[in-house]
């Protein structure tokens, strides 16, 4: 979501998302109040306000103590919530049907930081394994991103080369190769 579309959230949540000149923090939340560090681009803001959101919908209190491990627990759960709200399972299969190849443009096309993204990966690693079903995709995240379709088997071994093809092409391709088979 962009920034805008997430400060309209926290409104509608009844939160009051302002802009200040923060020095330690990219972001913080105390009550209802939510400041954002004002000197960011606004991708970088829209990814601190999401973690903040987080925090309002998944904390309870104070967790600036990092080293309590029930408040490690309260962070991991504010940034997974943010990370799905930003990114998810199926922003990463949108990104990859978009035909977008490495971090920076997968960050660019969910607008979100490389940084964030990078995060978002591990935090999903550390939740589902190296690798994951999602409906007709496979996810991996060991050794590095990489999405599966159902059809991406059937045109490598189609083609016996290693053509990047965009989404489109792989769907038609698909379908001709299915549809051969059953004549």
């Amino acid at each position: 979501m962009s920034y805008e579309d997430l400060l309209i959230e926290a409104d509608a949540c009844g939160l009051i998302a302002k802009e200040k000149p923060l020095m330690a923090h990219e972001g913080r939340i105390k009550g209802k109040k939510i400041a954002i560090k004002q000197d960011m681009p606004e991708v970088k803001k829209a990814c601190a306000l999401a973690e903040e959101l987080g925090h309002y919908h998944t904390n309870v209190g104070n967790i600036i103590d990092q080293q309590d491990v029930r408040n490690c627990k309260q962070e991991f759960k504010a940034r997974l919530w943010a990370y799905d709200k930003q990114i998810g399972l199926t922003g990463l299969i949108k990104a990859y049907e978009h035909g977008c190849y490495d971090h920076h443009t997968t960050a660019d096309y969910l607008n979100v930081t490389e940084e964030f993204l990078q995060e978002a990966l591990d935090c999903y690693r550390e939740k589902y394994g190296k690798k994951v079903v999602f409906g007709e995709y496979t996810i991996h995240f060991e050794p590095y991103l990489h999405v599966i379709s159902p059809y991406d088997e059937i045109i490598t071994v189609y083609t016996r080369n290693k053509k990047k093809l965009s989404h489109e092409e792989k769907m038609r391709l698909a379908r001709i190769i299915l549809s051969d088979d059953e004549e």
